[in-house]
């Protein structure tokens, strides 16, 4: 069996995105770690024309296209299709579970593979949604098909720890979709946290992944007496700040707040918005090379491939009633 690209660089200790890069963008990596891919590549016997991928059109499917987080997957994609002159295909369901299971059944004909991000439907409809056609998830466990998982957990891991350390013992979980991957596992690790750090937590109702979901969340968040906030994503800890101060609660005098994933708006908001920077670009560019290698008939990891994360300490975050 033909050497692939996983294989290369699980010898050259470097993420699969990297190790792509190394034949079909060189220029962005540095020299040491480009040159450890391509001595891995040839101790294995691997070479850019033995990867045998052939141009392919694929379907990428998000549930909120205006979503910056999926915005940045979907371009990160794009450039990594590009330089296989790959066709993407770009489909938004507006988080309408049914609309996704229609799409995917009519991709089966369509597509030579599918990149479904962030999946609002449940797996065995996705399952029989698909059919047989290559199938790559990202942020869902499924048991039947290669995933990449953008985890927050060590991000999540350190903001308690932050949190701690500067005094607060209470803390409100803002979550997200109800059927979103990541709010499951993102609550589940707040309350195992929680216990761990001998914090109070509270949990508000599930929210979208907005500003508008942050808005609607701010009442409970300032009625749980909580004296910081941990949201689903940076969005809604923007949309809570927002809602708080038009309670007269303010960030982080108030409350400490902490969004995850890290955007570009939570460095440039007033206060900067501390975060979990989650791996958004890099969790693209994997998917898609594990669906060429699956288009492929390559072989592919079974297990889950995760993305790391890490926190970012900006000035939404202070000990409790601190004044500045």
């Amino acid at each position: 069996m033909a050497t692939t690209l996983t294989e290369v660089a699980q010898a050259a200790g470097v993420s699969l995105a990297t190790a792509s890069r190394a034949f079909k963008d060189p220029d962005r990596l540095a020299a040491p770690t480009r040159e450890r891919v391509q001595r891995a590549a040839a101790d294995l016997g691997y070479t850019a024309s033995s990867a045998g991928q052939r141009r392919m059109t694929f379907a990428v499917v998000v549930p909120d296209a205006a979503n910056p987080v999926f915005a940045s997957l979907i371009a990160s994609m794009q450039s990594q299709a590009w330089s296989g002159r790959h066709r993407m295909m770009l489909v938004n369901t507006f988080e309408h579970p049914e609309r996704e299971e229609e799409v995917l059944q009519s991709l089966r004909t369509e597509v030579d593979g599918v990149i479904l991000a962030s999946p609002r439907l449940a797996a065995e409809r996705i399952e029989s949604a698909i059919g047989h056609l290559p199938l790559v998830a990202l942020n869902a466990e499924l048991d039947f098909c290669p995933s990449v998982l953008m985890s927050a957990d060590t991000g999540m891991r350190q903001a308690f720890e932050h949190l701690h350390a500067l005094g607060h013992r209470s803390l409100t979980f803002v979550p997200g979709p109800a059927s979103a991957w990541s709010t499951r596992r993102r609550q589940s690790l707040a309350t195992e946290l929680a216990r761990a750090w001998d914090v109070e937590l509270t949990v508000v109702g599930n929210q979208a992944a907005s500003v508008n979901g942050g808005l609607a969340a701010a009442a409970s968040v300032a009625s749980s007496g909580s004296t910081a906030v941990l949201a689903y994503n940076d969005l809604v800890a923007l949309g809570v700040q927002a809602g708080l101060r038009q309670l007269g609660r303010h960030c982080p005098s108030d409350l400490s707040i902490i969004g995850i994933d890290d955007l570009d708006i939570a460095a440039v908001a007033e206060p900067g918005l501390t975060s979990v920077r989650v791996s958004i670009p890099g969790g693209g560019a994997l998917a898609l090379n594990l669906l060429t290698d699956l288009v492929s008939g390559k072989h592919v990891p079974a297990e889950p491939l995760l993305q790391d994360s890490q926190l970012i300490v900006r000035g939404t975050t202070d000990s409790p009633g601190a004044r500045r």
